[in-house]
């Protein structure tokens, strides 16, 4: 399974997808420091990424600190002793409690995914019940560390490109994955830069970019 790579490859990287693309300058003169997110991978990963969807950090964090406490460990085998309405008792919605269960019946551990491409290993994953595109990028990025992905259906990412380009509006995940093409072979590089971006400009500790009509 690929390493995530070091602060110190990220900052050359970053450094790199800047000078190949002025676009990313701002990113790359306003963002912290990066640092790779890494998650547990196999069936833990996926759970927890089905934790994460559609909902904030801290109550993703919240919700995956219950779910454990109660099963003790994460596995296919923990979670088919319980039901579904055992599963919503730890903090699970009625669907993700669904995706969760069925995923444990499938057995899934992630094992087939190291000898898929990117894209075919993004195809297995939303086989899923509850998987979609956005959570199979973001396993293969954080969970595999995979190193040319780009989560183009993620808010987040729409709006920070939509600024480096200072377009007027929020581009589509279709637009922003032809975007991202630039960004390639470090696609996920890119990603972390934008995210850094977006999060340092949403926490108010750089300004926010102006709009270009402005």
């Amino acid at each position: 399974m690929p390493v995530p790579p070091t602060d110190e490859v990220l900052a050359a990287l970053r450094a790199e997808l800047a000078a190949r693309d002025p676009a990313l300058a701002r990113a790359h003169a306003e963002a912290p420091a990066l640092s790779w997110r890494v998650r547990p991978g196999g069936f833990e990963g996926l759970v927890w990424m089905i934790v994460g969807q559609q909902v904030s950090t801290a109550s993703a964090a919240a919700i995956w600190a219950r779910l454990k406490a109660g099963l003790g460990t994460v596995t296919p085998e923990t979670v088919r002793l319980h039901d579904i309405e055992s599963l919503r008792s730890l903090g699970l919605s009625l669907p993700k409690a669904r995706y969760v269960h069925a995923l444990a019946g499938a057995g899934f551990d992630g094992a087939h995914l190291s000898g898929l491409d990117d894209a075919l290993a993004t195809e297995a994953l939303t086989t899923h019940k509850g998987i979609g595109r956005w959570t199979a990028e973001v396993y293969l990025m954080f969970c595999e560390a995979r190193s040319d992905i780009f989560p183009s259906g993620d808010i987040a990412l729409q709006e920070a490109v939509r600024w480096a380009d200072g377009l007027t509006e929020r581009p589509g995940p279709d637009q922003v994955a032809a975007r991202a093409r630039a960004w390639g072979p470090h696609r996920s590089t890119a990603a972390h830069l934008l995210w850094a971006w977006y999060g340092a400009v949403r926490r108010g500790e750089v300004p926010p970019p102006l709009r270009p009509d402005r």
